[in-house]
Protein backbone atom coordinates (compact mmCIF):
# COMPACT_ATOMS: atom_id res chain seq x y z
CA UNK A 1 0.00 0.00 0.00
CA UNK A 2 1.27 3.38 -0.37
CA UNK A 3 2.72 5.33 2.61
CA UNK A 4 0.14 6.12 5.20
CA UNK A 5 0.61 9.48 7.72
CA UNK A 6 1.10 7.93 11.04
CA UNK A 7 -1.96 10.18 12.55
CA UNK A 8 -4.52 9.13 9.54
CA UNK A 9 -2.86 5.25 11.01
CA UNK A 10 -3.74 5.55 13.92
CA UNK A 11 -7.57 7.86 13.47
CA UNK A 12 -8.58 5.05 11.45
CA UNK A 13 -7.05 2.22 13.84
CA UNK A 14 -8.82 3.69 16.92
CA UNK A 15 -12.44 3.90 15.19
CA UNK A 16 -12.11 0.55 13.22
CA UNK A 17 -10.57 -1.56 15.39
CA UNK A 18 -10.29 -0.35 18.86
CA UNK A 19 -13.61 1.81 19.69
CA UNK A 20 -15.58 -1.10 18.56
CA UNK A 21 -13.83 -3.39 21.16
CA UNK A 22 -14.26 -0.34 23.65
CA UNK A 23 -17.90 -0.41 23.06
CA UNK A 24 -19.50 -3.48 24.01
CA UNK A 25 -16.96 -4.28 26.54
CA UNK A 26 -17.13 -1.43 28.47
CA UNK A 27 -20.40 0.46 28.21
CA UNK A 28 -20.98 3.92 29.31
CA UNK A 29 -16.79 3.93 29.70
CA UNK A 30 -15.42 7.42 29.69
CA UNK A 31 -12.28 7.86 27.62
CA UNK A 32 -10.31 9.50 25.14
CA UNK A 33 -8.25 8.55 22.35
CA UNK A 34 -5.33 10.53 20.29
CA UNK A 35 -1.63 10.34 19.52
CA UNK A 36 0.28 12.55 21.35
CA UNK A 37 3.48 11.15 22.96
CA UNK A 38 6.27 11.93 20.30
CA UNK A 39 7.57 10.58 16.58
CA UNK A 40 7.35 12.69 13.75
CA UNK A 41 3.74 11.98 13.05
CA UNK A 42 2.89 14.32 15.96
CA UNK A 43 4.22 17.17 13.97
CA UNK A 44 3.06 15.69 10.77
CA UNK A 45 6.41 15.22 9.35
CA UNK A 46 6.47 11.43 9.12
CA UNK A 47 7.67 9.93 6.13
CA UNK A 48 8.24 6.27 4.41
CA UNK A 49 11.47 6.35 6.63
CA UNK A 50 9.17 6.84 9.75
CA UNK A 51 8.76 3.34 9.42
CA UNK A 52 11.85 1.49 10.29
CA UNK A 53 10.89 2.09 14.18
CA UNK A 54 8.39 3.55 16.84
CA UNK A 55 5.78 3.79 14.34
CA UNK A 56 2.71 1.77 13.64
CA UNK A 57 -0.69 0.90 14.69
CA UNK A 58 -0.28 2.88 17.72
CA UNK A 59 -2.79 4.72 19.83
CA UNK A 60 -3.07 6.57 23.43
CA UNK A 61 -6.25 5.75 25.36
CA UNK A 62 -6.85 8.19 28.58
CA UNK A 63 -9.30 7.35 31.74
CA UNK A 64 -9.82 9.32 34.39
CA UNK A 65 -9.19 8.86 38.11
CA UNK A 66 -12.25 6.89 38.82
CA UNK A 67 -11.72 4.37 36.11
CA UNK A 68 -8.16 4.09 36.34
CA UNK A 69 -7.92 0.92 38.54
CA UNK A 70 -10.02 -0.69 34.81
CA UNK A 71 -7.07 0.04 32.89
CA UNK A 72 -5.33 -3.44 33.13
CA UNK A 73 -9.35 -5.25 32.00
CA UNK A 74 -9.42 -2.86 29.08
CA UNK A 75 -5.99 -3.08 27.81
CA UNK A 76 -6.55 -7.41 28.28
CA UNK A 77 -10.04 -6.69 26.55
CA UNK A 78 -7.69 -4.87 23.37
CA UNK A 79 -5.52 -7.66 23.30
CA UNK A 80 -7.35 -9.93 22.94
CA UNK A 81 -9.75 -8.51 20.03
CA UNK A 82 -6.71 -7.06 17.67
CA UNK A 83 -6.54 -8.55 14.91
CA UNK A 84 -2.67 -9.48 13.76
CA UNK A 85 -2.32 -6.66 10.83
CA UNK A 86 -4.21 -3.73 10.32
CA UNK A 87 -4.53 -1.95 6.68
CA UNK A 88 -1.69 -4.55 5.85
CA UNK A 89 0.69 -3.20 9.00
CA UNK A 90 1.49 -5.75 12.28
CA UNK A 91 -0.47 -4.81 15.32
CA UNK A 92 2.15 -6.19 17.46
CA UNK A 93 5.97 -4.76 18.31
CA UNK A 94 8.54 -6.46 19.16
CA UNK A 95 11.70 -4.66 20.96
CA UNK A 96 14.91 -4.48 19.13
CA UNK A 97 18.11 -2.73 19.25
CA UNK A 98 16.60 -0.19 16.34
CA UNK A 99 13.33 0.72 18.73
CA UNK A 100 9.86 -0.60 18.04
CA UNK A 101 9.59 -2.39 14.58
CA UNK A 102 6.48 -3.69 13.60
CA UNK A 103 6.40 -7.84 13.99
CA UNK A 104 3.72 -10.21 13.71
CA UNK A 105 3.09 -13.25 15.66
CA UNK A 106 6.19 -13.17 17.55
CA UNK A 107 6.59 -14.62 20.92
CA UNK A 108 7.13 -11.66 23.36
CA UNK A 109 5.23 -9.34 21.06
CA UNK A 110 2.96 -6.66 21.89
CA UNK A 111 0.57 -4.10 20.84
CA UNK A 112 0.95 -0.06 20.74
CA UNK A 113 -2.45 0.70 22.63
CA UNK A 114 -1.15 2.47 25.62
CA UNK A 115 -4.25 3.18 28.69
CA UNK A 116 -3.60 6.04 31.40
CA UNK A 117 -4.56 8.23 34.23
CA UNK A 118 -5.26 11.69 32.13
CA UNK A 119 -3.72 14.10 35.35
CA UNK A 120 -1.22 11.48 35.98
CA UNK A 121 0.17 11.22 32.59
CA UNK A 122 -0.12 14.97 31.63
CA UNK A 123 2.00 15.30 34.86
CA UNK A 124 4.49 12.74 33.45
CA UNK A 125 4.50 14.58 30.35
CA UNK A 126 4.97 18.05 31.95
CA UNK A 127 5.97 18.22 35.26
CA UNK A 128 2.25 19.40 35.97
CA UNK A 129 -1.13 19.38 35.03
CA UNK A 130 -2.52 22.33 32.79
CA UNK A 131 -5.81 21.34 33.71
CA UNK A 132 -5.20 23.52 36.81
CA UNK A 133 -2.87 27.08 36.93
CA UNK A 134 -0.16 26.92 34.85
CA UNK A 135 2.34 29.12 36.38
CA UNK A 136 5.57 31.25 35.32
CA UNK A 137 7.48 28.01 36.60
CA UNK A 138 5.25 25.03 34.85
CA UNK A 139 6.12 27.03 31.43
CA UNK A 140 9.78 27.85 31.94
CA UNK A 141 10.27 24.50 32.99
CA UNK A 142 9.01 23.14 29.70
CA UNK A 143 10.84 22.31 26.29
CA UNK A 144 9.17 23.70 23.42
CA UNK A 145 9.90 20.21 21.78
CA UNK A 146 6.92 18.70 24.57
CA UNK A 147 4.71 21.33 23.94
CA UNK A 148 5.16 21.09 19.98
CA UNK A 149 4.06 17.47 20.57
CA UNK A 150 1.35 17.97 22.98
CA UNK A 151 -0.69 20.41 20.93
CA UNK A 152 0.42 18.75 17.86
CA UNK A 153 -0.83 15.24 17.10
CA UNK A 154 -4.71 14.64 17.25
CA UNK A 155 -7.56 13.68 19.61
CA UNK A 156 -9.33 11.22 18.00
CA UNK A 157 -11.88 11.11 21.10
CA UNK A 158 -12.76 13.08 24.15
CA UNK A 159 -15.53 10.96 26.35
CA UNK A 160 -13.86 12.90 29.26
CA UNK A 161 -16.08 16.04 29.06
CA UNK A 162 -13.60 17.75 27.00
CA UNK A 163 -10.82 17.37 29.65
CA UNK A 164 -8.36 16.18 27.31
CA UNK A 165 -8.97 18.99 24.67
CA UNK A 166 -8.81 21.92 27.52
CA UNK A 167 -5.99 20.51 28.73
CA UNK A 168 -4.13 21.18 25.19
CA UNK A 169 -5.83 24.48 24.30
CA UNK A 170 -4.41 25.98 27.76
CA UNK A 171 -0.69 24.89 26.06
CA UNK A 172 -1.44 26.73 23.06
CA UNK A 173 0.78 29.57 23.69
CA UNK A 174 2.56 31.14 25.94
CA UNK A 175 0.97 34.54 28.07
CA UNK A 176 2.12 37.51 27.06
CA UNK A 177 5.03 38.23 29.70
CA UNK A 178 6.32 34.51 29.62
CA UNK A 179 6.27 35.40 25.68
CA UNK A 180 8.36 38.42 26.32
CA UNK A 181 10.59 37.24 28.56
CA UNK A 182 11.44 34.15 26.38
CA UNK A 183 11.99 35.88 23.19
CA UNK A 184 14.35 38.64 25.08
CA UNK A 185 16.16 35.34 26.43
CA UNK A 186 16.76 34.57 22.98
CA UNK A 187 17.57 38.13 21.79
CA UNK A 188 20.13 38.20 24.68
CA UNK A 189 21.95 34.61 23.57
CA UNK A 190 22.34 36.80 20.08
CA UNK A 191 23.68 39.61 21.50
CA UNK A 192 26.63 37.77 23.68
CA UNK A 193 27.53 35.90 20.02
CA UNK A 194 26.77 37.83 16.78
CA UNK A 195 30.42 39.56 17.24
CA UNK A 196 32.61 36.46 17.33
CA UNK A 197 31.71 35.22 13.81
CA UNK A 198 33.33 38.41 12.31
CA UNK A 199 36.18 38.27 15.15
CA UNK A 200 36.85 34.37 13.88
CA UNK A 201 36.90 35.45 10.12
CA UNK A 202 39.26 38.19 10.98
CA UNK A 203 42.11 36.43 12.32
CA UNK A 204 41.62 33.27 9.48
CA UNK A 205 39.46 30.77 11.65
CA UNK A 206 37.11 30.23 8.94
CA UNK A 207 35.40 26.81 10.98
CA UNK A 208 35.29 28.46 14.09
CA UNK A 209 33.81 31.66 12.31
CA UNK A 210 30.93 28.74 10.70
CA UNK A 211 30.44 27.25 13.77
CA UNK A 212 29.41 30.47 15.69
CA UNK A 213 27.31 31.28 12.99
CA UNK A 214 25.29 27.92 13.01
CA UNK A 215 24.52 28.69 16.77
CA UNK A 216 23.29 31.89 16.03
CA UNK A 217 21.44 30.44 12.93
CA UNK A 218 19.70 27.74 15.64
CA UNK A 219 18.90 30.77 18.15
CA UNK A 220 17.25 33.19 14.77
CA UNK A 221 15.36 30.19 13.58
CA UNK A 222 13.83 29.64 17.02
CA UNK A 223 12.90 33.14 17.69
CA UNK A 224 11.28 33.28 14.22
CA UNK A 225 9.14 30.43 15.14
CA UNK A 226 8.23 32.16 18.48
CA UNK A 227 7.65 35.02 16.99
CA UNK A 228 4.85 33.38 14.89
CA UNK A 229 3.39 31.61 18.13
CA UNK A 230 4.89 28.00 16.35
CA UNK A 231 6.55 25.93 19.28
CA UNK A 232 10.48 24.93 17.92
CA UNK A 233 10.88 21.26 17.83
CA UNK A 234 14.06 19.88 18.23
CA UNK A 235 16.73 19.94 16.02
CA UNK A 236 16.19 17.40 13.75
CA UNK A 237 12.84 19.24 13.06
CA UNK A 238 13.65 22.57 13.50
CA UNK A 239 14.87 23.79 9.81
CA UNK A 240 12.12 21.77 8.44
CA UNK A 241 9.16 23.60 10.25
CA UNK A 242 11.10 27.03 9.96
CA UNK A 243 11.13 26.85 6.35
CA UNK A 244 7.29 26.47 6.21
CA UNK A 245 6.63 29.64 7.94
CA UNK A 246 5.04 32.48 5.67
CA UNK A 247 7.60 34.35 4.97
CA UNK A 248 10.47 32.07 5.77
CA UNK A 249 12.58 31.77 2.35
CA UNK A 250 14.69 34.75 2.03
CA UNK A 251 15.88 34.20 5.79
CA UNK A 252 16.14 30.47 4.75
CA UNK A 253 18.52 32.10 2.04
CA UNK A 254 20.46 34.74 4.18
CA UNK A 255 21.10 31.45 6.67
CA UNK A 256 22.35 29.44 3.77
CA UNK A 257 24.73 32.10 2.55
CA UNK A 258 26.00 33.21 6.28
CA UNK A 259 26.98 29.26 7.21
CA UNK A 260 28.02 28.67 3.24
CA UNK A 261 31.18 28.29 1.62
CA UNK A 262 31.60 31.92 0.76
CA UNK A 263 34.08 34.71 1.78
CA UNK A 264 33.36 36.47 4.88
CA UNK A 265 31.79 39.85 3.51
CA UNK A 266 29.31 37.14 1.66
CA UNK A 267 28.63 35.51 4.69
CA UNK A 268 28.33 38.18 6.63
CA UNK A 269 25.81 39.72 4.14
CA UNK A 270 23.49 36.84 4.80
CA UNK A 271 23.99 36.75 8.52
CA UNK A 272 22.81 40.53 9.02
CA UNK A 273 19.97 39.79 6.19
CA UNK A 274 18.53 36.83 8.48
CA UNK A 275 18.93 38.89 12.33
CA UNK A 276 17.43 42.29 10.76
CA UNK A 277 14.92 40.66 9.29
CA UNK A 278 14.18 38.58 12.64
CA UNK A 279 14.58 41.96 14.30
CA UNK A 280 11.31 43.05 12.42
CA UNK A 281 9.62 39.92 12.99
CA UNK A 282 9.95 40.60 16.51
CA UNK A 283 8.52 44.32 16.28
CA UNK A 284 5.58 42.77 14.31
CA UNK A 285 4.42 40.95 17.36
CA UNK A 286 3.26 44.06 19.27
CA UNK A 287 4.92 42.89 22.57
CA UNK A 288 6.73 45.94 23.14
CA UNK A 289 7.06 49.17 20.91
CA UNK A 290 9.52 48.47 17.49
CA UNK A 291 13.14 48.67 17.73
CA UNK A 292 13.37 49.26 14.04
CA UNK A 293 16.86 47.37 14.71
CA UNK A 294 19.66 47.67 12.23
CA UNK A 295 23.16 46.74 11.67
CA UNK A 296 25.72 48.80 12.53
CA UNK A 297 29.58 48.18 13.57
CA UNK A 298 30.88 46.70 16.35
CA UNK A 299 32.34 49.38 18.07
CA UNK A 300 35.40 50.47 15.73
CA UNK A 301 35.78 46.88 13.98
CA UNK A 302 35.25 46.07 10.70
CA UNK A 303 32.04 43.77 11.08
CA UNK A 304 28.27 44.42 11.10
CA UNK A 305 26.41 43.09 14.47
CA UNK A 306 22.70 44.41 14.97
CA UNK A 307 23.49 44.73 19.24
CA UNK A 308 20.73 42.58 19.77
CA UNK A 309 20.27 43.72 23.18
CA UNK A 310 18.22 46.72 22.23
CA UNK A 311 15.57 43.93 21.35
CA UNK A 312 15.74 42.06 24.29
CA UNK A 313 15.78 45.12 26.26
CA UNK A 314 12.65 46.77 25.05
CA UNK A 315 10.75 43.26 25.25
CA UNK A 316 12.26 43.04 28.80
CA UNK A 317 10.71 46.85 29.86
CA UNK A 318 7.15 45.70 28.55
CA UNK A 319 6.74 42.94 31.05
CA UNK A 320 4.46 43.79 33.98
CA UNK A 321 4.99 40.47 36.21
CA UNK A 322 7.10 41.96 38.79
CA UNK A 323 9.07 38.73 39.89
CA UNK A 324 9.37 38.02 36.25
CA UNK A 325 10.97 41.39 35.58
CA UNK A 326 13.58 40.19 38.74
CA UNK A 327 14.40 36.48 37.22
CA UNK A 328 17.45 36.10 35.24
CA UNK A 329 16.84 36.63 31.46
CA UNK A 330 17.49 32.80 30.22
CA UNK A 331 13.97 32.03 29.51
CA UNK A 332 12.73 28.45 29.35
CA UNK A 333 15.02 25.47 29.96
CA UNK A 334 15.83 24.40 26.53
CA UNK A 335 17.00 27.54 26.22
CA UNK A 336 19.92 27.29 28.76
CA UNK A 337 20.21 23.53 28.49
CA UNK A 338 21.08 21.16 25.50
CA UNK A 339 20.96 17.95 26.93
CA UNK A 340 18.48 15.24 25.77
CA UNK A 341 18.83 13.38 29.44
CA UNK A 342 17.80 16.79 31.19
CA UNK A 343 14.98 18.10 28.33
CA UNK A 344 12.86 14.30 27.86
CA UNK A 345 13.12 13.88 32.10
CA UNK A 346 10.39 16.23 33.25
CA UNK A 347 11.24 16.21 36.87
CA UNK A 348 15.14 16.68 36.07
CA UNK A 349 14.28 19.61 33.80
CA UNK A 350 12.10 21.11 36.96
CA UNK A 351 14.67 21.02 39.00
CA UNK A 352 17.37 22.67 36.84
CA UNK A 353 15.13 25.20 35.91
CA UNK A 354 14.08 25.95 39.51
CA UNK A 355 17.34 26.07 41.07
CA UNK A 356 18.76 29.12 38.63
CA UNK A 357 15.08 31.66 38.75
Amino acid sequence: MSFLPGLELSRRFHAEVVAPVLGPAFPGLRYAAGRLDGGSEVLGLDTPRSTDHDWGCRLQLFVDAADAHRIPELLAAVDAALPRTFLGLPTRFVGTEDGRLGVAGLAGARHGVTARELGGWLRGQLGFDPSGTVSVADWLSVPTQRLAELTGGAVFHDGLGGALVRARAALRWYPDDVWRHVLAAAWTRVAQAEHLPGRCAEVGDELGSRMVAAGLARDLMRIGLLTRRRWPPYDKWLGTVFGRLPDAAPVTAALADALGPGDWPHRQAGLVGALEAMATWTDGTGLAAPVRARAIPFHTRPFLVLHADRVAAALRAEITDAALRERPLIGAVDQFVHSVDVLTRPERARRVADTLR
